[in-house]
């Protein structure tokens, strides 16, 4: 390892000697016959070959850096896609220690490939920038936004199931926030996308019991009418497992009875687990049906 960030070092000081010499009389001269181009793009792939070194090396953050140089490079000999490749690369080193850096890699990336109209590896990017915010430096709204940018992008390339897996994301950390309005119009949503699409139809049920948990956690009221819409909706939702416990817990919460609601639950999850998020959710209204039985 020591000798790949030695041979690092060796090519950093090289690419800048080729900068130097681009900048100095000669260079000058140069550049007027074209030259000078050249020598920044020798000094371009230089910055990549000591990159890759340091990568060997495990050396994360000076491998980074010199991807950005790199980057920076690229982007004055007008090579666009170049650039944009070498920060997505800076990005992947920088994540190994340093999220903040690396998001600001990936957003540099973006920016070019917006600009360049690839709207589809830029969806990709911003999928990338919502996983560190979600997993490394725990920021759910700036995850949300991302996750939101990217099936802007997707829709607009109408990669439809690309946007909605991103749009599912957006709803699980809305209903996180507890900003359950804007999650139940992303389920709904979902919910008639799939029930009108053969191969999909199967997981409509499972979005509209998602967004039947999230109206729980609103009003009981409202979450007995929307069953009764998803039902008239997509009367296969009727018959499903996910609509009887709705129904259930709907029952226990109006007869105040806390028993039945957790019978119900148990029930439910001896067969299929409910994830976390959801079981969450529903510990809270249960906790209301203990707390405030008027509420029911």
């Amino acid at each position: 390892m020591a000798d790949h960030e030695q041979k690092a070092m060796q090519l950093m000081q090289e690419a800048e000697k080729k900068l130097k010499s681009a900048k100095g009389f000669f260079g000058s001269m140069l550049a007027s016959f074209g030259g000078g181009s050249s020598k920044h793009e020798e000094a371009a792939e230089l910055y990549v070959r000591a990159a890759n070194s340091f990568k060997m090396a495990k050396k994360w953050s000076l491998g980074g850096e010199a991807f950005c140089k790199a980057a920076e490079l690229q982007l004055t000999l007008d090579s666009k896609h170049e650039a944009a490749t070498r920060y997505v690369d800076a990005g992947n080193c920088y994540r190994k220690g340093d999220a903040n850096e690396a998001v600001r890699c990936f957003q540099k990336a973006i920016e070019i490939y917006t600009d360049m109209g690839r709207f589809t590896i830029a969806a990709k990017h911003h999928i990338t920038v919502a996983e560190i915010y979600e997993t490394e430096l725990v920021d759910v709204e700036k995850a949300i936004t991302n996750y939101e940018q990217a099936a802007d992008y997707y829709k607009g390339e109408e990669s439809n199931s690309s946007a909605n897996k991103c749009l599912v994301k957006v709803a699980e950390f809305s209903a996180q926030l507890e900003n359950y309005e804007k999650a139940i119009e992303i389920y709904e949503q979902l919910g008639m996308y799939a029930m009108d699409n053969s191969l999909l139809k199967y997981s409509a049920k499972d979005h509209f019991f998602k967004a039947c948990i999230c109206h729980m956690c609103v009003d009981l009221v409202n979450a007995q009418l929307s069953v009764a819409k998803y039902e008239d909706m997509f009367p296969a939702f009727s018959d499903s497992r996910e609509c009887k416990l709705i129904k259930n817990l709907l029952k226990a919460c109006e007869e105040e009875n806390v028993d039945a609601f957790t019978e119900a639950l148990r029930e439910f999850d001896s067969i299929s687990r409910l994830d976390k998020n959801l079981t969450a959710m529903l510990l809270k209204v249960k906790k209301q049906l203990n707390a405030e039985p008027e509420l029911c």
